[in-house]
Order: structure tokens, then sequence, then C-alpha cells
């Protein structure tokens, strides 16, 4: 069969997501010796490219696919977003084997003459770090409420093109995180033991910033957390995608995309705050985002083109 026939049935999330995982398998097979879960990593892999092209055929070529393999195709590189996430995490320390986080200080103290968030902690109140620490939180919650009103809409291209947007712009800051890895300031310009005691919220705060440690890679009372902990600050993936969802929510006009402005301002304002990233990290999502939304719109024009020519 024309290989070109086999793709067309893909969207350009489709295509981004197969592509980004064959890219992962293909690291985790050059350095196996390394990569002690490559020979799990791999094969599901594959099983989630099958999955991706069934899901993609059957929407395509079935007058009447059953609701929930439409279902499934629509939402699936949402969920897929976590998996990748993990699987970059379990790739960046074998592979890389370095930090660069005392380049990326050196190039704030350039730039400020000064450490942001040991700076800002002069701010530093219950109620402001209570406010941060929901709206860090908050990441995931931003494309949830996205997705839903573009998907109740009804326009499956514009909700296509932005699903697409999102995880090239997560992919994108994954493959930032195998180029340059770091842990960012709360385990380096600060004492990550101490966070509780320096930045007290009110009632979440506590809960909230061991959810995201333990999502973070770091297990419940670890006594040496660099050892664990993903190297995941460069670029800021929070600020990147959440400029990425307001861009979207404006451009669309979707009625929610004035709450998405104001929880993402204070995201964005949460990862110095909050000592998750440093200055230079955030100036690097934001390129990250300029780029995606660049290149990702000529992507996705490209490959429509492609698929119905």
């Amino acid at each position: 069969m024309n290989l070109r026939r086999l793709l067309m049935p893909l969207t350009t999330a489709d295509v981004t997501t197969v592509a980004f995982l064959l890219f992962l398998s293909l690291l985790s097979l050059l350095f196996c010796t390394r990569v002690a879960e490559w020979f799990i990593l791999v094969p599901v892999n594959i099983l989630f490219i099958g999955a991706v092209y069934y899901t993609a055929h059957r929407c395509a070529n079935t007058p009447a696919a059953p609701p929930w393999i439409n279902g499934v195709h629509t939402w699936y590189p949402i969920a897929l977003i976590l998996y990748v996430y993990k699987q970059t995490s379990f790739l960046v320390r074998p592979i890389r084997q370095v930090d660069y986080d005392q380049t990326l200080i050196s190039i704030d103290r350039w730039i400020f003459h000064l450490n942001p968030t040991q700076w800002v902690h002069q701010f530093a109140h219950p109620v402001l770090t209570e406010i941060l620490q929901l709206a860090y939180a908050s990441y995931y919650v931003l494309f949830i409420v996205l997705f839903i009103e573009l998907y109740r809409r009804g326009d499956t291209a514009v909700m296509n093109t932005a699903i697409f947007l999102v995880i090239y712009g997560f992919f994108l800051s994954y493959i930032g995180y195998l180029l340059v890895p770091a842990v960012g300031p709360r385990f380096t310009l600060h004492d990550f033991r101490m966070n509780d005691l320096e930045l007290p919220g009110l009632w979440l705060t506590p809960y909230l910033r061991a959810f995201i440690n333990t999502g973070g890679g770091i297990p419940p009372g670890a006594t040496d957390p660099l050892l664990f902990v993903q190297r995941d600050a460069f670029p800021s993936g929070h600020t990147e995608l959440t400029l990425v969802a307001i861009w979207i929510a404006f451009n669309t006009k979707v009625k929610s995309r004035w709450y998405l402005l104001g929880i993402g301002s204070l995201l964005i304002a949460a990862t110095i705050y909050m000592r998750y990233h440093y200055v230079v990290d955030d100036i690097g999502g934001m390129c990250v985002f300029v780029f995606a939304i660049w290149s990702g719109l000529r992507i996705d024009a490209w490959w429509r083109k492609k698929s119905i020519a």
C-alpha cells in the first residue's frame, strides 16, 4: 500500500505524537546500556503508535465509527502528555549525566546582578504563597477548561489545531530538558527541606507542594531528593504552555479567555516566587512559545494541505 495513503488518516497531532514516540524509542535503543527501562519503554511506545494509527484510521475511513473511538482519538494526546513527560524523565539523567544549573544561575546573575528567587523572598506572605501555589497547581486545569469549551463548539478543525499546538509545545519543552538538564533554584539556591518553613501558605499549600514534588519524581520522605527529581527546569514548560493556552484562548475567542489570562499570569509569577524556575527558564519558555506558535501553525497548515490533496 502507498505510504502516503497510510499516513493521510493521521491528524497533525497524530503525526507529531508518532514522530516523538519514535524519537524517544530511538534514544532508548541508542542508550540501552544506560536506560534501564528501555525494554519496557520501546514496546509500550510501539503499542501507543499502533493505537494512534488504529483510532485515526477508524475515524477517517468508517462512516459511523463508534463514539468511543472518536472520543479516544480526540482526547488521547492530552492523556499521553503525562506518559511522554515521565518517559523523558527516565532518559534525561542516564543520557546527559550533567546538570546545567550553575550556568542558568550565572545567566540570571549577569542579567539582574542578583538571584531573583532570593530577592523576591522579601515579598513573601502566607496569603500570596497560597494564591500562587494554587495558581501553579492549576497548570493542567487550564488545558481542560480550554479544550472542553472548544469541544463544545463542535469545530473539529479548530479543536485539532489547538490540541496539536499544545502537544507540540510540550514536546519542544521535553527536548529542552534533554538538551539542558536542570533541577531549579529550590535545590540550588535554597534549602529544599526548608521550603515549607520559608514559604508557608494557609491551608492547601503544603498538600499541593507535596503533590507537585511527587509528580516531579520525588518520593515522600526522600532523604536526598536530588537523586529522584526530574531535570525539567529549562525551558519553563509552565511558562511556555501557559502562554500557548492563553494565545489559543484569545485567538479562538473562548469565553474563558480572561480567566485563563488571569490564572495564567499568576502561574507564571509563581514559577519564580515558588522557586521552581530561574528567570532565564521563563525567558527560554517565552522563546519556545513564540517558536511553537510560529512553526506549529505552518506545520499544521502544511499537513492539512497534504492530507486533502
